[in-house]
């Protein structure tokens, strides 16, 4: 019997990887994309169910296995399905961290302290 197989630059948009298909093949054909640990440089190499892929999607590496190829592309929630995130969990922490006082101050703590500065400047 004849297994099921689907172009791997649709596959990636119908998941929801990419927003248009151009930009999933070009992904694949800029060598930035693997097919069970291989490079892969055709947007029509097939995958079928059972195979990982590993591609950048902004400043993470995700790694997926396909576990159906589907019909068309769907919402977020029917994308979902078609593959198993098998990407490690990162805890990135924030960019400009206000806690413990590090950071910039809120307009509300800097009104605060100019209010605390005037105040307390001399008198003539």
């Amino acid at each position: 019997m004849d297994q099921a197989k689907l172009r791997i630059d649709k596959w990636l948009w119908q998941a929801r990887f990419f927003k248009t298909r151009s930009l999933s093949a070009k992904q694949v054909s800029g060598g930035h994309v693997r097919l069970n640990g291989n490079r892969v440089l055709k947007p029509a190499q097939a995958v079928v169910p059972g195979d990982v892929l590993t591609f950048p999607q902004g400043k993470i590496i995700r790694v997926v296995r396909v576990e159906k190829l589907g019909d068309r592309r769907g919402p977020a929630p029917e994308a979902q399905t078609l593959y198993f995130d098998m990407t490690e969990k990162k805890d990135i922490p924030p960019k400009n961290p206000s806690y413990e006082g590090k950071g910039r101050p809120t307009k509300k703590e800097r009104r605060a302290l100019d209010l605390s500065r005037t105040s307390n400047g001399p008198t003539s």
